[in-house]
């Protein structure tokens, strides 16, 4: 058995979930790949894949050692790519996560960029408002919003976050003449409040004076949800105010229909990290993906015209 040959084949069969499409790949027979998997299973005395007519999914050991060699896999195949085309030209897989609403909004067209640049690369990218083990995922980087907790992954800081209190013009309309427009941030209290759950701080909302003072006011509203996208989609239909990055409105922000409010106190940015494992250290691909990134946040800053208030 070609040990370093069956284990490639473990990896496309699991990533395809098909004997068949990676016989196809390889340009042999659905028999020989199927043959190849058992004897690695035979050598490592566990059986990795369970098999039905169906279907084929991992075992919990199976599991273990995918995220073991795929990546190994993924290291042997950028190191070859490396000799065989020039450290830089770029091929082969490689898996991003991040936020639903930043990856839709932010990352997508500087994906499609950079696949432009680099057009053997495959880019897998995994959206979740949640937060991923992204070593147990086999996630080769990750782009995360906000302070990070100690860990053993890699970091490296990539953009900014601003955020801002904001509303829709209509919302505004609506209440200027009952409860009126927030002029401090005591204002707040009167007034519906979009509630985001996928940050501490949650119905918490902390501004900042130019003396350097500062203000935490505890909010309400009868909507909240751990989605940025559902956040977005409240703060558009004018069910109150959001304390929200500018990202998330930025078009309508440049339109005029979302208003940033309370200028004179503004609210804590949030630090953007890329965050990659350490045995993806000295990947080209993660490499040139990061220096992208940092390049194009960097020169592309989410920055509202003065005009908006």
């Amino acid at each position: 058995m070609d040990k370093l040959s069956a284990i490639q084949t473990f990896v496309r069969v699991t990533e395809t979930g098909s004997f068949s499409a990676v016989a196809r790949e390889l340009g042999t027979s659905q028999s020989s790949v199927s043959k190849s998997v058992a004897a690695l299973e035979k050598y490592l005395g566990a059986q990795l894949l369970n098999r039905t007519t169906r279907s084929i999914s991992l075992t919990e050991e199976g599991e273990r050692y995918f995220e073991e060699v795929r990546r190994l896999v993924a290291e042997i195949h950028d190191a070859e790519s490396a000799l065989k085309k020039g450290k830089h030209q770029l091929s082969g897989n490689l898996r991003v996560a991040a936020s639903v609403g930043y990856g839709r909004m932010v990352l997508m067209p500087y994906i499609n960029e950079f696949l432009a640049q680099h057009p053997d690369v495959k880019i897998d990218l995994n959206l979740n408002d949640g937060f991923i083990d992204i070593v147990e995922q086999g996630i080769d980087v990750a782009i995360r919003i906000g302070d990070l907790p100690d860990s053993s992954l890699l970091a490296k800081r990539i953009g900014t976050s601003q955020r801002a209190l904001m509303a829709s013009k209509s919302y505004l309309k609506k209440v200027s003449k009952t409860i009126g427009i927030p002029k401090i941030p005591a204002d707040i209290e009167h007034h519906r409040c979009i509630i985001y759950t996928g940050i501490q701080s949650r119905n918490i909302w902390e501004f900042h004076s130019k003396d350097g003072s500062s203000i935490k006011v505890r909010v309400d509203g009868n909507f909240q949800s751990n989605s940025s996208e559902a956040i977005r989609a409240a703060g558009l239909s004018g069910m109150g105010l959001c304390y929200s990055p500018i990202w998330l409105f930025y078009e309508e922000l440049k339109s005029g229909e979302i208003i940033i409010l309370l200028k004179d106190w503004p609210m804590n940015s949030l630090p953007i990290h890329a965050v990659y494992p350490l045995q993806r250290k000295n990947s080209p691909k993660v490499k040139s993906l990061v220096d992208y990134l940092t390049n194009a946040l960097g020169q592309n800053s989410f920055v509202v015209s003065s005009k908006n208030h």
